[in-house]
């Protein structure tokens, strides 16, 4: 017994696109730019984020990538200055009878990244996941 026939042509087409644009490495270029853009923007958004005393902090911030790691882009944003994470979080006085408010300065230049991802996707990504869905 025979349900019938069923014409997946419009699939078949459908998936031959999604491979072609796999296969060119157009999708790899474009996650590539859209992570770079990410960093553009994290690198930008700390710099202004950052407190200024002596300007050390602020210059110190550097990105590395993209790059793929554990199945994922990625873009390692750091600052090696050594009191970043005390200027951050918050520090005691030498004479330990005071505390010096942190600025969190990173946790907010991350929380307004987050927010600004959508817009930093490539419209060539986005275009490739229109084809997706």
């Amino acid at each position: 017994m025979s349900l019938g026939t069923v014409d997946d042509a419009e699939f078949q087409a459908w998936a031959s696109r999604v491979k072609g644009r796999i296969d060119s490495g157009q999708l790899k270029k474009e996650i590539g730019q859209s992570t770079k853009r990410i960093g553009v923007q994290a690198i930008r958004t700390l710099k202004v984020n950052t407190p200024v005393a002596s300007g050390t902090l602020r210059k110190a911030w550097t990105a590395e990538g993209p790059s793929v790691s554990g199945g994922g882009w990625v873009v390692k944003v750091s600052n090696p200055t050594e009191y970043a994470s005390y200027v951050e979080s918050g520090h005691r006085t030498r004479n330990h009878k005071n505390w010096v408010p942190g600025q969190f300065f990173m946790k907010n230049s991350l929380n307004a990244i987050n927010s600004q991802l959508p817009d930093l996707i490539t419209p060539g990504l986005w275009a490739f996941r229109n084809l997706l869905s």
